[in-house]
């Protein structure tokens, strides 16, 4: 997980940076900026993947604190209420290994829903039981695993849920083929 390096041996821990709704509905950003924003910040070692807001970088501080400084960063940057979700990359890692179902469905999507609120977790959880034919849902450790046929995305029990305020702070959306990238 981490790395001693430096004057005083601090542990350095790399991690995923999951920006919520970056460059989708209106905020657009570049990856470049936002790598800069970062290091401005103090992270180090920043790598952008995709233009999709998944940010590599690595910090001596722990988790809770990256994700308050990097939503702080950006939010001074851009001037927009940024959401970040951040894990270690042994923990997302793990997250993707857990993947319940076949990972590769023709016609469908595989998703991993990551969530830092326990409640809204038990409630994204209990939408299992409502999940159609089209869809299943799943809860993992922190995450809501999450597979739906592409045709049905949208208007699945899991799509309409997530489109709503409630969960913009606390849940972040990825394809499990998007979480793959970030953990080569």
């Amino acid at each position: 997980m981490g790395r001693a390096y430096g004057l005083y041996d601090r542990i350095v821990t790399r991690y995923a940076a999951f920006l919520r709704g970056v460059n989708v509905g209106g905020v657009n950003l570049k990856m470049a900026d936002v790598a800069e924003a970062l290091e401005v910040a103090g992270f180090t070692d920043v790598r952008t993947i995709l233009a999709s807001g998944n940010v590599l970088l690595d910090s001596s501080a722990d988790v809770a604190a990256v994700r308050r400084r990097a939503e702080k960063a950006l939010r001074d940057r851009f001037g927009y209420d940024a959401w970040v979700l951040a894990y270690d990359l042994d923990t997302v890692r793990a997250i993707s290994d857990a993947y319940p179902f076949e990972r590769e469905v023709e016609g469908h999507h595989s998703y991993v829903t990551f969530v830092t609120d326990p409640q809204v977790l038990d409630e994204l959880a209990r939408l299992a039981d409502d999940a159609g034919d089209l869809e299943r849902i799943q809860r993992g450790d922190g995450v809501i695993y999450w597979q739906v046929a592409r045709t049905a995305t949208v208007g699945s029990v899991m799509g309409k849920t997530m489109s709503k305020k409630r969960y913009k702070s606390s849940t972040t959306t990825r394809n499990l083929r998007t979480v793959e990238k970030v953990l080569r």
